[in-house]
């Protein structure tokens, strides 16, 4: 089982950490935990249950977003600051770059296991069932016109994208720019469905910086809605619109089956295990990252992620898959373990 998310190429200099901590310094022997709301519902899971088990304060888990939460994990080392950030994407070079100008280099990358992302409608809706490349039509802000040129969208319902799909209006509930999710989506979406184009896939080659904008580029005339990192609030517009999607994860998912159903994507269903076995096509690895600097400070963050990495958790058959966690496959896993392990105990 192999995913990939590419981490994003080296700026000319590091991001400006602009974003304050909402509260005091946390006491030394709580973790503080702040990032992706994808993998938020884990990580309090985790939490939760190593603060009744451990002897040590239960952890502070706040949903930030996953760009939100690499400014405030990368604003420096200390009592003041951030020890984990949960991440449905992997760091970007720019990250780490900021990162390593407030004084933070000692990162380590901890994958718990992977989850998909889905294109979710109302329960009471119609079956729906899309292509990425009907993604990309519908949702891109240009696309090629038959000469091959770069245009305005205009398609205004789906049966404008393909005659097969319904004559409803494209509308479309998404994550914000700050969130993993929605850069999952636009790579392993969006561009999977701009590269069946020619012309696009030609621009690949000679001005990458040109095919990134085209394929991951969103349209903003309401075809797509920028719904912030609050999935709750989309499957509540989802259940009091039938004609409205939402693009979540698929933990998110599992959790609302009763409310909200998933579209085929390639012609597959979306379920734990086409996801695992990598048929989904919208599937990417989650993870968090650790402060290493902070490891003897902050007493309790080695035990939290010792909890987190353990068979009882994240493993197979760990509690954290009954809330729609996909867990690594064995060998995936024995060798993230031994890697992990060696870093913690430096």
């Amino acid at each position: 089982m192999k995913f990939e998310i590419k981490k994003s190429a080296m700026v000319a200099a590091a991001l400006a950490c602009t974003a304050a901590l909402p509260s005091a310094a946390h006491a030394e022997d709580q973790v503080r935990i702040v990032g992706s709301s994808t993998v938020y519902p884990f990580s309090t899971v985790v939490a939760e249950r190593f603060g009744r088990t451990s002897g040590f304060k239960t952890p502070i888990v706040e949903s930030t977003g996953t760009g939100g939460g690499f400014k405030l994990f990368c604003a420096g080392v200390g009592s003041d600051t951030v020890d984990v950030i949960n991440a449905s994407r992997a760091i970007k070079s720019s990250e780490v770059e900021m990162c390593a100008g407030n004084g933070v280099q000692n990162i380590i990358e901890v994958k718990i296991g992977y989850d998909g992302i889905v294109l979710a409608n109302s329960n009471a809706a119609r079956d729906f069932s899309v292509s990425t490349k009907d993604i990309f039509l519908a949702l891109a802000k240009e696309i090629p016109a038959a000469d091959g040129s770069l245009v305005e969208n205009t398609n205004v319902t789906w049966s404008d994208v393909n005659a097969s799909l319904p004559n409803t209006k494209i509308e479309v509930l998404g994550p914000p720019p700050t969130s993993g999710t929605r850069d999952a989506f636009l790579e392993l979406a969006m561009e999977a469905g701009c590269k069946q184009f020619d012309s696009i896939k030609a621009l690949k080659s000679s001005d990458k910086n040109a095919y990134k904008a085209v394929c991951h580029t969103m349209r903003e005339d309401g075809a797509f809605i920028d719904a912030g990192e609050n999935d709750n609030l989309i499957v509540q517009k989802l259940d009091a619109n039938e004609n409205a999607l939402g693009i979540f994860g698929f933990s998110f998912l599992d959790q609302n089956s009763d409310k909200v159903k998933a579209a085929k994507i390639n012609d597959v269903d979306v379920s734990f295990e086409a996801i695992a076995d990598g048929s989904y096509p919208i599937s990417r690895p989650l993870y968090f990252y650790v402060k290493g600097e902070h490891l003897t400070s902050v007493k309790s963050l080695k035990p939290f992620v010792e909890e987190f990495i353990s068979n009882a958790a994240s493993g197979e058959e760990g509690y954290l898959s009954d809330r729609g966690l996909i867990p690594m496959g064995e060998e995936e896993r024995a060798e993230f373990l031994s890697k992990i392990t060696s870093q913690l105990n430096k």
